[in-house]
């Protein structure tokens, strides 16, 4: 059984101050995890602060992008080992923001991956077809594309250390959802894709996770699917009251 992962992605939000405040809330509203693994991933300056605050509660923090080099003259980048310092468990690869404001390709996304595994932290790869791809029939042909080049080089080890998270382009901060039938068929051949990679018990032991408009109104659908084990939620994790019902159903 995959413990469910519940994923509050911020993006540019929120000031130390403001997540403070927010995890103060979400501690009251979730005493215990519920047997859910929950991951907070702030803007990189509130990460220290929030890692302070939530020792002890069960609720883990993420960064939300990492530079593929360990160490170096790269101004204005953030390293594996700097993440891992500051208390974050898992770090968000890949995300489509990433790959299409920024041109992020799926050989730099595997670097990153690659990099966090050597810091001990758990990268939540991201991958989804454009609308463009989708309408012209070609989103298994992405996603298989993107699931072999974001874990080339990987070792079975590896592989079995990673979160992969299904995110339709089309579905981001859109207020577009994949129906559940759809994502759970994306799930499923992304499952389907990693086992011809590593082997049927592996795959079965993956976490794969939705992303893509999720919010209280229509996560339990979602999170009810056999393949779909958790999900990355957006702007609804903004929000502390509908980022606890998430979690709770």
């Amino acid at each position: 059984m995959i413990r469910p992962l519940i994923v509050g992605n911020w993006k540019m939000h929120k000031t130390i101050g403001e997540a403070l405040a927010f995890a103060g809330q979400l501690k009251q509203r979730l005493p215990g995890t519920e047997g859910k693994t929950v991951v907070l991933a702030p803007s990189f300056t509130a990460l220290f602060p929030l890692a302070e605050t939530l020792k002890g509660s069960g609720i883990m923090l993420a960064a939300q992008n990492l530079c593929d080099k360990e160490e170096g003259a790269y101004t204005g980048e953030v390293s594996a080992r700097m993440l891992a310092d500051a208390g974050c468990r898992f770090v968000i690869i890949g995300h489509s923001e990433r790959r299409t404001l920024f041109g992020e390709g799926d050989d730099l996304i595997n670097r990153k991956v690659r990099t966090s595994l050597k810091y001990a932290l758990t990268p939540i790869l991201c991958i989804g077809e454009t609308l463009r791809e989708r309408e012209a029939g070609h989103t298994f042909t992405v996603l298989a594309r993107q699931v072999q080049e974001g874990l080339q080089e990987l070792t079975p080890a590896d592989a079995a250390r990673i979160v992969v998270a299904y995110e339709p382009v089309w579905a981001i901060g859109t207020g577009k959802t994949a129906q559940p039938a759809e994502a759970n068929e994306a799930h499923a051949f992304i499952r389907e894709r990693v086992g011809k990679q590593y082997g049927p018990e592996l795959a079965l032991a993956l976490p794969i996770i939705y992303g893509g408009s999720v919010n209280p109104a229509n996560s339990e659908a979602l999170l009810a699917r056999e393949d779909i084990n958790g999900a990355l939620v957006g702007g609804a994790s903004l929000d502390c009251e509908a980022f606890a019902r998430i979690v709770s159903k």
